[in-house]
């Protein structure tokens, strides 16, 4: 009897978290029994539910103290529930939260973003990561409708709902922002604008307030990768091409008769003779362009790059070299 007389002889409530990770706990001294006109101590950057008999009665977010005003009074209420095993029916039930800011909240996109790149026009694999910065705003509804009967909800628990909501707003966002996958990083400040408001109507529904996202980098899956890569091969050669004075598909000829001259006979021989003939033809074109005053400095230009990309050997160099400047 004189344990479950002290505890209703509790005068002072206050919440020490039990550990910097936890958002939302539940006070569960006393067997939540709670004296008529205990005191409750509010933290700053804390709030207090306050159920009793299995209804919210307050929400308290201004630190101080408050009076809490039961139907327990100490030692009578104790003496008259003999029958019930020293319990009450006047239940409280305290739910401490944090109402500070939550900062810094690190997020990634559990799953692969996925859209079309608009520029290349090939699917592309996303993934993103960043920080975010969140506050309780509705805690009635976080309360009711999202934590439920759980007695301790994380900062981790916080995140991981986050990010569920993250994904579809960013897959929306970046596939109507038409930037392509080159362009993503640079205007990584557009984005998070454009993910904020929507994410801003998402987490309202869950009782919050965004107030700030920012995506730190991306990242591809392996297949993007891969195209990304063919991509960057293929500018290369065509920039390749232009700087030699040849085109594209001449450029590939050059380089299918220097693969055919590492593999002398059978198929690269026949390879070779015919990518000769059209070697032999662009050559000319070098040494044989009807000649204006810069044209015998330009054809010794184009030169000078097609050996200096190995596509012709130093003996074919010379040669025609000297071929150019007997004409001058």
């Amino acid at each position: 009897m004189f344990g479950s007389f002290a505890s209703q002889l509790r005068s002072v409530i206050q919440w020490n978290p039990s550990s910097n990770d936890v958002l939302f706990e539940k006070w569960s001294e006393n067997s939540d029994e709670i004296k008529n006109a205990s005191k409750l101590i509010v933290g700053p950057g804390q709030g207090c539910v306050f159920v009793y008999q299995g209804k919210i009665e307050s929400i308290y977010t201004q630190e101080g103290m408050v009076e809490l005003k039961t139907a327990n009074i100490p030692f009578w209420t104790t003496l008259t529930k003999l029958l019930q095993n020293f319990v009450s029916e006047h239940k409280v039930g305290l739910y401490f939260f944090k109402t500070a800011q939550l900062t810094d909240l690190k997020w990634g996109t559990p799953s692969l973003i996925k859209y079309e790149d608009p520029k290349y026009h090939f699917p592309v694999g996303l993934r993103a990561f960043g920080n975010l910065s969140v506050q309780i705003k509705n805690m009635a509804y976080f309360f009711r409708d999202v934590i439920g009967a759980t007695k301790q909800y994380s900062i981790q628990d916080l995140r991981t709902l986050l990010a569920s909501r993250i994904i579809q707003p960013m897959t929306d966002i970046f596939a109507e922002s038409k930037f392509s996958y080159a362009d993503i990083d640079a205007n990584r400040v557009e984005l998070s604008k454009k993910i904020t408001e929507q994410l801003q109507t998402e987490l309202e529904k869950l009782g919050f307030s965004l107030i700030d996202f920012r995506i730190e980098g991306t990242s591809f899956d392996e297949d993007t990768t891969k195209r990304i890569n063919r991509i960057a091969d293929l500018s290369a050669e065509s920039q390749a091409a232009t700087s030699a004075g040849v085109s594209y598909a001449q450029l590939q000829q050059l380089q299918a008769l220097r693969d055919a001259a590492n593999n002398p006979g059978g198929a690269g021989m026949v390879l070779g003779m015919g990518v000769g003939m059209g070697l032999n033809q662009q050559m000319g074109v070098l040494a044989s362009t009807p000649a204006t005053a810069e044209d015998p400095v330009l054809r010794l230009k184009k030169l000078t790059d097609l050996k200096n990309q190995n596509l012709i050997t130093q003996e074919e160099f010379d040669a025609k070299k000297a071929e150019i400047l007997s004409k001058i």
